[in-house]
Formats: C-alpha cells, sequence, structure tokens
C-alpha cells in the first residue's frame, strides 16, 4: 500500500473515521458484494430456530447487555 497509515498512531477518533470512510465507501458499491454461503446458512438457521420459539428476539440495547455480561 502506497500511502500506508500507522494504525497505532492515530486516536480512536481518527480511528472510527476511518471505519465510517471504509465503510461508506464499500457500500457505494454494494452490488459487487456478495454475500458467502455460510452466511445465507447460517441465516436460515437462526430462522428455523426462531420459527421453532429456540429464538429470542433483543433489541439492541438489550443484545448488548447480555453480551458484556456473557464475556465478563
Amino acid at each position: 500500500m502506497q500511502n500506508a497509515i500507522e494504525i497505532k498512531y492515530l486516536t480512536r477518533e481518527e480511528k472510527l473515521r476511518m471505519v465510517d470512510a471504509l465503510w461508506a465507501d464499500l457500500l457505494s458499491e454494494e452490488e459487487l458484494l456478495e454475500s458467502p454461503a455460510w452466511h445465507k446458512a447460517a441465516l436460515q438457521e437462526t430462522e428455523k430456530r426462531l420459527e421453532e420459539g429456540k429464538e429470542r428476539i433483543l433489541d439492541w440495547h438489550t443484545a448488548k447487555k447480555e453480551m458484556r455480561k456473557h464475556f465478563e
């Protein structure tokens, strides 16, 4: 990469701005992105578990709380 940046020297805010810029650029070419086969299979499995009552739908705030508890 010709204009390589030493990421470790960037502030947190600069890093987040870079992530936002990268996502915006990727989304501008969304039609070129192809989801991998394993992702489709994982979504289908989740839908199946939801239909069978084996999966819960959580709002993002609750989901983050539960994940944090799990990894503490």
